[in-house]
């Protein structure tokens, strides 16, 4: 039996990271500052391809981008790869302090500030690229080759997908676990998935507003890619393809995959091994192109239907007046909520845009969406579950839930004082059942990839978001009966921000506990 179908595999680890109000006040878990990852992974030897910073603006609105679709291909540039790369991916901005210190500001939300997810890029059909592996450096702007050569057709093996040898460039996700573990310890395996699925959610509506067809690829054969990439997997793996560009023609048959080990800056003095993560991502690889196809021909389970009050939401809006570009621009993890309401418009917007699904090799829906709703004009507070295809609301209780809303995120203020706090439930025994250990990266993958679109649909509406931890089972307890047998995977509130100087950033450099930053 593959490792991938031994479903208690997910469930141990599962179990063994919850977090209770007993298990997070009995962590002895500090900081040790000194021994801080480094922000950027650097080969100081790889040959060097600087990334042009003349490249063309997603103009589109940003709500248009996040849900909309590509009509006709542009054809992918190494300006236009650029575009995405930075737009995905890139340092936005960096604020210095006094003292020297610096903190780099990202196109996507990380947990904790921490960036553990790396992008590479093979490309055959760039123009003014050549054929080969990269590394994409945020740091410095540019691509390190790894590999000189075209190797989609190795990728498209993998993934058991031929359809990834004819896109012009393909870009890997990979996370490096200790630059999350070092704060987060083993718990960090969730987090791997809420972050990469939060910058493809960048990627996918930056690449749809420079009329770059783009999808996400979750099943391939790790061992292959990671090989490919030269990343070790006790350290490094591989999370996640996107195909991106329109069909360049098929790539020739890949060269010979030599290994290779090219030297790599280390990150700390010192690394913490967390096994328990390391048998996480063994736990859920696939071995074989034909295990991939099997795979991926599994199907999910039908959505439960409502039984409830329906609440009806209003019409979402098409646009919001504010271009992609300008979008992630300003986005920034909400630091603390005013406790002001948004519309019953802006808060079907978001949802609305952030559910429609989108290109992939699995279907979407791994994930039901459950909120509370404290301040939201012309919707009563209490606590309700989103039905995406009727685009409504299902009430489970009427009352004000700041207070337990706060508690349930790790009793964090932000998880109250929001207008309204999104949770991302999934039921494990199915999705396990159906996909594996794999199917526990898909569920977390899903609630980032929703979680991102949320970011981005409250800052094109002008208001703000941010990700937070949770107590586990009191996160299941609050919404049951109604959400009896699933599991919380993730948690994004939405509401008014109050803006933050940045003496008070310098003060509180990254949050306590797991919401994110950046």
């Amino acid at each position: 039996m593959s490792g991938n179908r031994d479903h208690d595999a997910s469930r141990r680890y599962h179990e063994a990271t919850r977090h209770s109000r007993e298990s997070v006040r009995a962590s002895s878990h500090g900081l040790d500052w000194s021994n801080k990852p480094e922000p950027f992974k650097i080969y100081p030897d790889l040959p060097v391809t600087p990334l042009p910073r003349d490249f063309p603006v997603p103009t589109m609105d940003a709500l248009a981008a996040i849900s909309g679709e590509v009509d006709a291909a542009a054809p992918l540039d190494l300006e236009r790869l650029a575009a995405l790369l930075f737009f995905s991916a890139g340092v936005t901005r960096r604020q210095t302090y006094p003292g020297g210190g610096v903190m780099y500001f990202r196109a996507a939300p990380s947990t904790g500030a921490l960036f553990q997810t790396e992008v590479y890029v093979v490309a055959g059909g760039v123009t003014g690229l050549a054929a080969g592996v990269y590394h994409f450096s945020p740091g410095d702007f540019a691509l390190r080759q790894l590999r000189a050569g075209d190797f989609r057709g190795a990728l498209a093996i993998a993934a058991a997908d031929e359809d990834l040898a004819s896109r012009p460039a393909v870009l890997a996700l990979t996370a490096i676990y200790w630059r999350n573990t070092w704060k987060y310890q083993a718990r960090g395996y969730r987090h791997l998935f809420w972050d990469s699925g939060t910058m493809l959610a960048n990627l996918l509506a930056a690449a749809t507003a420079l009329a770059l067809p783009a999808r996400a690829v979750a099943g391939f054969v790790d061992l292959e890619v990671n090989g490919l990439l030269a990343v070790d997997p006790e350290k490094e793996g591989a999370l996640l393809l996107a195909p991106v560009g329109g069909p360049a023609g098929f790539a020739p048959s890949p060269p010979v995959i030599a290994t290779i080990a090219p030297p790599v800056i280390p990150l700390s003095e010192s690394e913490v091994d967390y096994p328990l993560l390391r048998d996480a991502y063994a736990n859920s690889a696939l071995d074989s192109e034909a295990e991939v196809m099997a795979w991926r021909e599994a199907a999910w389970r039908s959505a439960r239907p409502p039984a409830g009050v329906l609440v009806p939401l209003p019409t979402p809006r098409p646009s919001a007046g504010r271009p992609l570009a300008d979008t992630i621009l300003a986005r920034g993890s909400t630091r603390e909520f005013s406790g002001a309401a948004i519309g019953a418009e802006e808060l079907s917007t978001a949802l609305w845009h952030a559910t429609r699904g989108g290109q992939a090799d699995v279907p979407s829906g791994l994930v039901d969406l459950y909120l509370t709703v404290h301040a939201v004009e012309g919707i009563e507070p209490g606590a309700y579950a989103y039905h995406p295809a009727a685009h409504t609301l299902e009430l489970l209780k009427r009352g004000d839930f700041r207070q337990e809303a706060a508690y349930l995120c790790l009793e964090q203020a932000l998880g109250g004082m929001s207008s309204s706090t999104v949770f991302f439930l999934a039921d494990l025994d199915v999705l396990l059942e159906t996909y594996g250990n794999r199917g526990y990266r898909l569920a977390n993958l899903e609630a980032g990839l929703i979680g991102g679109r949320l970011y981005l649909g409250a800052y094109a509406q002008r208001f703000g978001a941010t990700g937070l931890t949770f107590y586990d089972r009191d996160v299941i307890a609050f919404f049951s009966p109604h959400a009896a047998g699933r599991e919380a995977i993730f948690v994004t509130a939405l509401g008014r921000s109050v803006k933050t100087s940045a003496h008070a950033l310098l003060l509180n450099p990254s949050p306590p506990s797991g919401e994110r930053a950046g």
